[in-house]
């Protein structure tokens, strides 16, 4: 882009300066320009307030309005913002003005006429040769822009309340042991669920024979206590999750009635395993007939989770009760028109991620269909694929009551503001993230991001949002953390982190974000002000981390949790000054 603005440049100084011009007429354009060039997410965004460059180059050497609306037409960077200001050929002219006059040019020596003459050249680049288009061509063409997929987006999911319950079975008991640490009044504790992967784990630690459950200190980034499961009960971890009241974890374990099917299976439910906060051991397992994906805290009291599978008459996402180990209300695929992949919650709705049905093979439809999909978009094998969008369940009613299509394909994670005015969508399988209205449905803002991104959090005063590009649909190898401005989406930094990092979220202090990366065994921490990295935290025997819950004890010694991957709990929340000080 550069180089084309810089022969243009020299182009546009052949153009002659004829006349004297009125002193109100360039004065009345170059305020119009002005207006042009700052409204938000407009010129400055790329080329800084003071047009000296940023990610775009300076404007000082004064384009004329051919120059401006050449990139318009053939710099696809600048197709957002043609669509954003649809501009006059007027407002190009305003726009060329406005930067003169601010680098100093005088009203007398610029001739609006002659800028004007430059767009009469454009009919020249305007005109397009006729292309042979297959019926298929011509098919794609009407439906390749998002606005497209708005314009005749038809309801998925079923009317009506769509709930199905489930009977929880406890198949086992434990004794739950002696206590692996003892809890301070006033600490924050950490703690992380741990599986046996960890692709770069060095070559003289022997890999963990089961899965683990760890606990540290958030303040001084030290692991206190572990306890790695008994290999029987060994399962596929994707997630961390604890009660509200931070006294149990919970983990996946294996399935008891057919240890000839593989434990470690992703398309096979599993037992749910409730572990004692303290002791880090197992006291009970139970059958909910489904197999862990993700899982959070829903309004303080219940646990939302979801699934990567589930038995015949099992939940897709289902509301745990962890008072009474029930499921209070849950949800099958069969309804919503699609596969949900994740479940999100701004602890008034239930959101979640659809998935198109049909491109899932080797290991089923449920859950698979996006990410093999999205594979095969990357090596060519598909060309396109249908939208995918977010579905809104009230909690209430069991209804549907809002589906939000969105720009990209397979989105894998959702981030709330704190006024639960907007959603944050990072697709994995195009390498963007989308910034929705949830009143509206309209799409703010969509950007681009590192590769394959995953987990996404604002930072405390919601200027920046971090989002972890860890390869998600391209080998599980990324490792850059992109950190965009929320009001515009534009790029801000790209920091590197660990191999493989997909949750990120922001810490109860407000001041740092924490990527746990499941290809390192470690966690990495930044300082979200500044953002340097200020620690890493190896796992023991580097095991892959999956979730991050923090729990912090009052000066009575109470447990609660006050963060998870959902967002902030019982009464904390940096966003909204109030954040933990530790």
């Amino acid at each position: 882009m550069t180089r084309i603005l810089v022969v243009l440049a020299a182009l546009s100084s052949l153009v002659s300066v004829v006349g004297a011009q009125q002193p109100e007429e360039v004065a009345e354009l170059a305020a119009r320009g002005e207006a042009i060039f700052r409204q938000p997410a407009a010129c400055w965004t790329c080329h800084g307030e003071d047009a000296q460059g940023l990610i775009g180059p300076s404007l000082q050497f004064g384009p004329t309005p051919f120059d401006i609306d050449y990139q318009f037409r053939s710099n696809p960077q600048m197709a957002p913002l043609r669509e954003l200001l649809q501009p006059e050929p007027e407002d190009l002219v305003a726009v060329s003005v406005f930067l003169r006059t601010f680098f100093g040019a005088e009203p007398a020596d610029i001739d609006v006429d002659g800028l004007r003459a430059t767009l009469n050249s454009v009919q020249e680049f305007e005109h397009v040769p006729d292309y042979f288009l297959t019926e298929r061509d011509q098919a794609l063409a009407e439906v390749e822009t998002f606005e497209s997929v708005l314009a005749d987006w038809q309801r998925r999911a079923k009317t009506g309340s769509i709930k199905r319950d489930y009977e929880v079975r406890e198949v086992a008991s434990f004794e739950p042991g002696e206590p692996k640490f003892t809890p301070e009044p006033g600490k924050t504790y950490f703690y992380e669920n741990l599986s046996t992967g960890g692709a770069f784990r060095p070559a003289d630690v022997a890999p963990p024979e089961s899965t683990q459950i760890v606990v540290g200190d958030a303040e001084t980034k030290e692991i206190i206590a572990s306890y790695e499961l008994a290999p029987e009960l060994r399962g596929g971890v994707h997630t961390t999750v604890m009660s509200p009241d931070g006294k149990y974890v919970y983990i996946i374990g294996a399935r008891p009635f057919s240890q000839a099917e593989s434990a470690f299976s992703l398309t096979t439910p599993q037992s749910l395993l409730k572990v004692d906060a303290i002791t880090l051991q197992p006291v009970k397992q139970l059958m909910t007939g489904a197999r862990l994906h993700h899982g959070q805290i829903f309004q303080d009291r219940y646990l939302l989770l979801d699934s990567f599978a589930r038995d015949a008459d099992g939940l897709d996402v289902m509301l745990f009760d962890p008072e009474t180990d029930r499921v209070v209300g849950g949800i099958r695929s069969d309804e919503l028109g699609g596969s949900p992949y994740t479940a999100w919650t701004d602890d008034e709705y239930i959101y979640l991620l659809m998935e198109p049905l049909g491109y899932g093979t080797a290991l089923g439809d449920k859950t698979w269909s996006g990410f093999l999909a999205a594979g095969q978009l990357r090596t060519g094998t598909l060309t396109s694929m249908r939208p995918f969008w977010v579905a809104r369940v009230d909690p209430i009613t069991w209804e549907v009551v809002n589906e939000y299509p969105y720009p990209g394909y397979r989105g894998d994670w959702i981030a709330f503001d704190a006024a639960r005015e907007h959603m944050y969508i990072p697709a994995g399988g195009s390498s963007n993230l989308s910034k929705v209205n949830l009143a509206s449905g309209e799409v703010v803002w969509a950007a681009p991001t590192g590769i394959s991104p995953y987990g996404a959090n604002l930072n405390a005063d919601e200027s920046e949002i971090w989002v972890a590009n860890k390869g998600e649909t391209t080998g599980m190898m990324g490792r850059t953390i992109s950190v965009l401005e929320n009001e515009t989406g534009r790029s801000l930094e790209t920091l590197f982190s660990g191999y493989g990092v997909d949750h990120l979220l922001l810490a109860p202090n407000g001041r740092e974000f924490w990527a746990t990366s499941n290809s390192e065994g470690r966690i990495y921490v930044f300082d979200a002000v500044t953002r340097e990295q200020a620690h890493i935290i190896d796992m023991p025997k580097f095991a892959a981390p999956h979730g991050l819950v923090w729990v912090h004890y009052d000066e009575n010694g109470e447990s609660r949790v006050v963060r998870d991957q959902g967002g902030f709990h019982n009464g904390i929340d940096p966003r909204l000054g109030r954040a933990l000080d530790y």
